[in-house]
């Protein structure tokens, strides 16, 4: 199999560690095969990919879909390294509240699946950097929803006290006061 699946801790959130195959051309690296993410339990259909570049300091995040619409996402770095982390919305489950994090990196090619029902958020480490991710629900506006950065309840440790945010992300409210 050309990948290695790592539980999280958190149900349904895995960290995805892919065989690259470097040679003196370069590199080949299988970044999703769906027989294979199946049988280690993750059943996505990737209907809509999306490709972002950031700035180092940028943050972005935490986001999420509310209902029908909550997506799973399936995010690499192809340039640069990020910390992506994913905290667990699900009212009601075990993980509420609680969050994972992952250095991804060009150089490591590893990627996080972050299941339906997660925010998901990441900080740009390097002087740039490009992600590319799949989702299994496409965008849905009406649908979005997001909470605060720093919100003291999750306790993400990100490692920055000043981060570049959008006009949006500055105003997200806490968990507490998030419409899940």
């Amino acid at each position: 199999m050309p990948f290695e699946f790592e539980n999280t801790g958190l149900e349904g959130a895995v960290l995805v560690k892919p065989r690259v195959f470097p040679d003196d051309r370069g590199f080949f690296v299988e970044t999703y095969k769906r027989a294979d993410f199946l049988q280690a339990g993750i059943p996505a259909e990737f209907v809509q990919d999306n490709h972002s570049k950031s700035s180092q300091g940028v943050l972005r995040g935490l986001h999420y879909q509310r209902g029908a619409a909550a997506q799973g996402k399936l995010v690499r770095c192809v340039a640069g390294a990020i910390l992506d982390v994913a905290v667990d919305v699900r009212r009601g489950s075990p993980g509420f509240g609680k969050w994972v994090a992952a250095e991804l990196t060009a150089a490591n090619a590893h990627m996080l699946y972050v299941p339906p029902g997660f925010a998901h958020g990441f900080l740009v480490l390097s002087e740039t950097a490009e992600i590319i991710y799949k989702c299994t629900v496409e965008y849905s506006p009406k649908d979005e929803g997001g909470i605060r950065w720093d919100d003291p309840q999750i306790g993400v440790r990100w490692g920055i006290k000043d981060p570049v945010l959008s006009a949006r992300d500055k105003v997200l409210p806490l968990l507490k006061d998030a419409i899940l």
